[in-house]
């Protein structure tokens, strides 16, 4: 089974040390039993979203984070049993050119609609929309961010 895990620092209550650690996986493909059945994704939510935005609109970058852990004790989210209603997606696509931030919000609402309307579905959903461009841009001023930072060390 081919797991994509998200590593993130971390720091604990009672240290001031960093470290790397691993969150719970935001993506298993579905894989074959010894018996030939396919076994269940244990991420059903972000498959589909996976599927419906990669089909859509073929973007070059495509992240799902899965954040329904840090929701889990407000009081909307007591009696719900899915651990997928919160997420926080980035995608870089041709098909945002052209678009005002709202249009394009509204484009993945609408390829998401049935996800969200799903009892036990999506109840948040957190969008960052970029063109091929303005990932371009945002790339290269991160780089000279951190090449500005490295030079005052």
């Amino acid at each position: 089974m081919l797991r994509r895990t998200v590593f993130g620092l971390a720091r604990s209550a009672t240290s001031s040390v960093t470290s790397l650690t691993a969150f719970r996986p935001l993506s298993t493909t579905s894989t074959m039993s010894s018996s030939g059945t396919e076994s269940p994704s244990t991420t059903p939510m972000a498959d589909a979203i996976r599927e419906k935005i990669t089909a859509n609109l073929q973007p070059r970058t495509l992240q799902i984070h899965n954040d329904s852990h840090l929701h889990a004790h407000h009081s909307a989210m007591r009696g719900v049993t899915s651990q997928e209603t919160h997420f926080r997606v980035i995608i870089s696509s041709d098909a945002f050119r052209g678009k005002m931030q709202p249009a394009r919000h509204r484009l993945v609402y609408g390829l998401l609609k049935d996800e969200m309307a799903k009892e036990g579905g999506i109840h948040a959903l957190q969008l960052r929309t970029m063109t091929l461009e303005e990932e371009e841009k945002r790339q290269q001023k991160e780089e000279a961010e951190e090449k500005a930072r490295t030079c005052k060390d």
